[in-house]
């Protein structure tokens, strides 16, 4: 059995909402052991959109270097869940995102963090965080995350 959430819990301000469908589901029944990652992604796709400003698949700038998942409860068919995302930690070149994916009765079902590079695809490099999506996120969060 895992560990109880923290009596703390961090302060997540954007939730983005996904639907268990059917093609989730694998042989035992619940969601395949993948499918937070890819909910996941889609609450970071919209995070990203919506709270740094980048509209366009073409302004997702950055590259993902690190992935944790931590599963609490199974997730199951038919479900409509919510993702809470949030920027932890803003550095130079790299932020880290924390997700909390839960259920309709709130009850926690996965949680996990993921580390982002920002990157330049013409020049195959790593880049800084742009001010204005520092300034977008630090602004969004309320205040400034540990660097």
């Amino acid at each position: 059995m895992l560990e109880p959430e923290p009596a703390i819990a961090p302060v997540f301000r954007f939730h983005h909402p996904v639907e268990v469908r059917f093609r989730d589901l694998d042989p035992m029944g619940h969601a395949h052991h993948s499918l937070p990652l890819v909910y996941f992604e889609e609450a970071r796709a919209a995070y990203w959109r919506q709270v740094a400003g980048r509209a366009t698949v073409a302004d997702i700038d950055y590259i993902l270097a690190e992935a944790t998942v931590r599963f609490h409860a199974r997730i199951t068919f038919p479900a409509k869940l919510e993702v809470a995302a949030r920027v932890s930690r803003l550095g130079e070149k790299s932020f880290t995102m924390e997700y909390q994916l839960r259920d309709a009765a709130h009850r926690l079902l996965a949680s996990g963090r993921t580390v982002q590079i920002l990157y330049d695809y013409a020049q195959a490099t790593s880049k800084p965080i742009p001010p204005e999506v520092r300034q977008r996120i630090e602004g969004f969060e309320g205040s400034q995350p540990p660097t």
